[in-house]
């Protein structure tokens, strides 16, 4: 069976939901909490990169390839991941990325 659009939306919207309980649970002052962030961040987008082209457009428009961006420097260089930077993602922008994956979700 194909996965639709909004199987994949709402993958990345429950690593979503792990972020939350992480830093909840844990708070920003443990790197261990940084550690886990980072890795549902980058999963969530992984899930979101799976979206057809199309919904991906519709939902993400033009700022797709910063979100990407965003994957790839937490993937491909972990070690230098400034910890201000991804706490600041998560508290400005992840409201917008996550409003965009409900949409997808609740389409189909």
């Amino acid at each position: 069976m194909r996965r639709t659009d909004a199987d994949h939306a709402r993958d990345a919207l429950e690593h979503l939901a792990m972020i939350g309980h992480h830093v909840a649970e844990g708070g920003w002052g443990r790197q261990v909490v940084v550690d886990a962030v980072c890795l549902r961040l980058a999963a969530s987008i992984e899930a979101a990169s799976r979206l057809s082209e199309e919904a991906r457009t519709v939902a993400f428009g033009a700022t797709w390839p910063v979100i990407w961006a965003t994957r790839n420097r937490i993937a491909h260089g972990y070690a230098t991941v400034d910890p201000q930077i991804v706490r600041a993602t998560v508290e400005n922008d992840l409201g917008g990325y996550a409003a965009a994956l409900r949409g997808v979700a609740a389409g189909g």
